[in-house]
């Protein structure tokens, strides 16, 4: 039995599986007043002096923070719809919601079927709040290990003790030790509490224990090592996404903040090898002093690509005039995902909230600081796929992978989707990792006091045993964490891998910043939506200073 990731993020059995009731299409949302309110004189020829392209994770961020001079005229691009704070529709709100509705969403897949047998789903949010405003809402910091990579790589103004800072200062929550936790910042980050999870994750954590993990209470604190319940950027059950936490109602009061959604970039205007612009679909051109990208790991570099901006052969395959010639797209990372999936038993079939306990560990192949596996579990998927009515996933992701995806266009024209190629597995030890992950978590499902919560394992089945056989069923059903990644990666001045600084200034291109999870160096051991954040309030606290 092979389970399936819908483009809407939902997990079903097979193809002919009815979709889940949570991944129910949502009602297209008509661009209203509000949403069009103040698009200011965009198309009237004012020049803005910072253009910012992508409302998501980061780029709520830099709009709230760039815009905080009133001096500075900044004008936020995004191509989905923009919702006040407070009026984000259940199908963004609902934290157990995930990637619910195709309405939000970009409709990318990645072109894997001939080496992993399928494509796979590659969800993008497609609206103010980007991707922060359908994922799973896990808020848990990149390592210190993590960022001692990207220092051996060379890269300035990323050491643990400058990232802390900034993670405590951008975060409030009421837990944690004040040493790791910020109190006042925008982002609401709450730790889950056993009481609030569901009895069969509670299970889950108690028989992870059982095999010798040891317990986590505050994986944003000094230990990640083990399991426990984790935190999310969750309140009452609503994922706050960037457009919400950042651009509240008194930063959209700005008189120098335009936020204008359905305005979808085509590439970016460049003179004399400095951006002055941006081209949009509808043939318009908006004006800038300086442009930053933060369009994600997929379209900061479609964008980069479509400006003449990445590597010459393939730009010439397009037809389009290379103006730097730079590895763009060619370090595409995301986490392997392979589902574990129970029916629970009638009397523990609750399956809300949908999310709330971990385990992160590390494989035996595992440098010693490093931890490389998850097992997430949750109840993200269709409880109609259960003959019990009830199921809880133990999903496996290898966190640390150095299998290397690519990113290239498909089409000179902006509407064409890009051509995403994962290639997870393209190195052995990732699927070695992901085995032991698999087996691990198989463990876990057979030890109390969780194995005495289940009906039976669904997925990959009790008829998938043996090395081979799970090894084959691991390659034919994996998606991804839905973490993408380095697509257009920081480095340093000798790095001919690297695309941009240590701050997401393009190389030989003046006025030009891509500031987005494409620009980090390499793919971090944990989901990326906090880091990102990070990143975007470190890189805008330069830029203002």
């Amino acid at each position: 039995m092979t389970i399936k990731m819908t483009r809407r993020g939902v997990l079903t059995l097979g193809a002919n599986t009815a979709l889940a009731a949570l991944a129910a299409s949502a009602p297209v949302f008509a661009a209203s007043a509000t949403e069009s309110r103040r698009t200011g004189a965009a198309g009237t020829g004012k020049r803005y002096d910072v253009v910012i392209v992508g409302g998501g994770s980061a780029g709520a961020v830099m709009a709230a923070r760039m815009s905080a001079n009133t001096q500075r005229q900044v004008l936020l691009l995004d191509a989905g719809p923009n919702f006040m704070p407070d009026n984000y529709p259940a199908v963004l709100a609902d934290a157990n919601i995930v990637a619910g509705s195709p309405t939000f969403d970009w409709h990318y897949q990645s072109q894997d079927a001939a080496r992993l047998g399928h494509d796979i789903a590659v969800p993008r949010g497609r609206v103010i709040g980007g991707s922060s405003a359908v994922n799973a809402a896990v808020a848990m910091r990149t390592r210190p290990a993590d960022f001692a990579r990207w220092s051996r790589r060379g890269i300035e103004n990323w050491a643990w003790p400058d990232v802390l800072a900034t993670y405590r200062a951008m975060e409030n929550t009421a837990s944690g030790e004040d040493a790791w936790h910020g109190r006042s910042g925008p982002f609401p980050i709450r730790q889950r509490t056993p009481a609030e999870n569901t009895p069969s994750m509670r299970a889950f954590v108690a028989a992870a224990e059982a095999v010798g993990l040891p317990p986590v209470a505050d994986f944003n604190g000094a230990h990640q090592h083990g399991v426990g319940p984790y935190p999310l950027n969750v309140i009452d059950g609503k994922r706050i996404n960037t457009g919400m936490a950042y651009l509240t109602a008194e930063v959209r009061a700005r008189p120098n903040l335009t936020i204008r959604a359905g305005a979808e970039v085509d590439r970016v205007v460049i003179q004399n090898q400095r951006a002055v612009g941006v081209l949009l679909l509808n043939g318009e051109t908006v004006m800038a002093g300086e442009v930053i990208l933060s369009s994600g790991t997929i379209g900061s570099p479609s964008i980069l690509m479509r400006s003449g901006i990445g590597p010459s052969g393939h730009l010439a395959e397009m037809g389009i005039a290379t103006v730097v010639n730079l590895p763009v797209g060619e370090r595409l990372q995301d986490h392997p995902f392979f589902y574990n999936v129970y029916a629970l038993k009638e009397n523990a079939k609750s399956m809300t909230p949908a999310a709330g306990a971990i385990a992160w560990t590390r494989s035996r192949h595992a440098a010693p600081d490093d931890l490389d596996l998850h097992i997430s579990a949750t109840h993200l998927i269709d409880p109609r796929a259960s003959p019990t009515g009830g199921a809880i996933v133990l999903a496996c992701a290898v966190t640390l992978p150095t299998s290397m995806g690519s990113l290239r266009l498909s089409s000179r024209d902006p509407r064409a989707a890009p051509r995403i190629r994962y290639n997870f597995f393209e190195q052995d030890n990732d699927l070695d990792r992901m085995v032991e992950a698999v087996t691990l978590s198989r463990e876990i499902g057979r030890s109390a006091p969780f194995a005495e919560l289940i009906d039976h394992e669904m997925a990959p089945g009790n008829k998938v045993d043996g090395d081979k056989a799970l090894r084959q069923n691991i390659v034919a059903s994996v998606a991804g964490y839905q973490h993408p990644t380095s697509t257009v990666p920081m480095g340093t001045a000798n790095d001919n891998s690297a695309v941009v600084d240590s701050w997401g200034a393009v190389r030989g291109i003046s006025a030009l910043r891509v500031v987005d999870a494409s620009i980090i160096p390499d793919i971090p051991s944990v989901a990326t939506n906090v880091t990102t954040i990070m990143l975007a309030e470190r890189i805008a606290a330069h830029l203002v200073a």
